[in-house]
């Protein structure tokens, strides 16, 4: 028997405005509110409300055999709740059907955990609450912003007592083993870890409107023959992508929901074939041996480390010091402050500075609201002083009330 498990990263950060150096101490209005609202609608119209009725469908058509998992960021939530609720409104719908499962991560989409492991767990707990605040679910599965992971993330993870945690399945980590069975982090006792099976997911996310793809066009009947392909050889199939895939990344006119809308039906044939979320999988499959990853990794471009985010000066640069005020930021005690500084923390603003060249580089910089890598920094960096010189404000007029 082979379990089909499809999860899916729904995301969009508060992008930030070009904020030039003569604002600072001037404007603390740090938001491109129109691009963010104009995605944001454009997306919900292409990809999140087609994409939430055709899942909610095939839920219902094959009664409740389709599964389906996913990943809000806290982010996203609060962008949808202000200008899309109707799209809360249809992850509910689904919610409802007790088919779909919802992971849990940072609220900020960060990277906090490798800058500070305070921060890191309260932005876990922060998501968890809001989970169970918008879709009434207590989610019991992990997966880190952007898959980052290691041996020392899952120890942690299953510390605050989650069942498993998700990361990429890369070659040169895997070797010859398969990415389609569960295994358990090494140095973990519990927790149960998922691998992305990279091929797979990315000819639906990547390859699949590609006319100079050898397999192109990619039809569900195709699709499933390597799906079977794998029973004898694996227990699970784990398809992990962007949401945006449907309707954005594959726009609609490339048969993408077509293909989907077929897919279940196909692979269902098959009386060995099913569908699962992670916490059902974890359940029913025993890890098959330990897995030893110690340096980190992510399911980002074609190295599947963090060198997308952190692979530069002007990264490594910025991050640090944003990470280096946060005691600072927390003994202001302004909710204000506390709130712009965590959505500083949103990896996207670090991946725009990206300056090197990867192969699926278009679809991660897909809303990338700057000209170049330089301005995202400038913008960021000038930002940030504003911040901390509202600290400073901050600081002096409660010295002046104290004296």
């Amino acid at each position: 028997m082979v379990s089909v498990c499809f999860y899916f990263q729904v995301h969009q950060p508060f992008r930030l405005r070009k904020y030039p150096v003569f604002e600072i101490g001037h404007s603390s209005n740090y938001y491109d509110d129109n691009k963010n609202i104009a995605i944001l609608n454009k997306i919900k119209h292409k990809c999140y409300l087609p994409t939430n009725s055709l899942i909610l469908d095939l839920i219902n058509k094959t009664n409740g055999e389709f599964k389906a998992t996913y990943s809000l960021t806290g982010v996203l939530i609060e962008q949808l709740n202000n200008y899309a609720p109707e799209v809360i409104q249809s992850f509910q719908d689904l919610a409802k059907t007790n088919c779909v499962e919802f992971l849990s991560e940072t609220y900020y989409h960060s990277l906090s955990y490798i800058y500070s492991k305070k921060e890191f767990k309260k932005q876990v707990f922060m998501h968890k609450k809001l989970i169970r605040k918008s879709f009434h679910k207590n989610p019991r599965v992990f997966r880190n912003t952007e898959l980052v992971y290691n041996n020392e993330i899952a120890k942690y993870i299953e510390n605050l007592g989650y069942k498993g945690i998700l990361a990429e399945g890369p070659d040169h980590i895997l070797g010859w083993r398969s990415p389609n069975f569960v295994y358990k982090p090494y140095t973990c006792s519990k927790i149960k870890l998922l691998l992305k099976n990279y091929r797979l997911s990315d000819d639906i996310a990547f390859r699949f409107s590609s006319k100079s793809w050898a397999e192109y066009p990619l039809t569900a009947s195709k699709y499933n023959q390597w799906i079977n392909a794998i029973n004898g050889n694996g227990n699970v199939v784990n398809l992990f992508m962007d949401y945006e895939t449907f309707g954005e990344h594959q726009w609609a006119d490339t048969g993408i929901f077509e293909f989907m809308k077929h897919l279940p039906s196909e692979i269902l044939k098959n009386p060995d074939n099913d569908f699962m979320t992670p916490s059902k999988i974890i359940k029913k499959y025993p890890a098959v041996s330990d897995l030893d990853i110690h340096n980190m990794i992510s399911w980002a471009d074609i190295e599947r480390d963090l060198s997308a985010w952190l692979g530069n000066n002007m990264q490594r640069f910025s991050i640090n010091k944003l990470y280096e005020i946060e005691k600072t930021v927390k003994k202001a005690k302004d909710p204000k402050i506390l709130e712009d500084w965590r959505k500083l923390q949103t990896s996207d603003l670090f991946y725009y500075m990206c300056t090197k060249w990867f192969n699926d580089g278009d679809v991660h910089k897909y809303f990338n609201p700057y000209d170049n890598p330089h301005e995202a920094f400038i913008a960021f960096m000038n930002i940030l002083e504003d911040l901390k010189l509202r600290i400073k404000t901050k600081k002096e007029v409660v010295r002046y009330v104290e004296a």
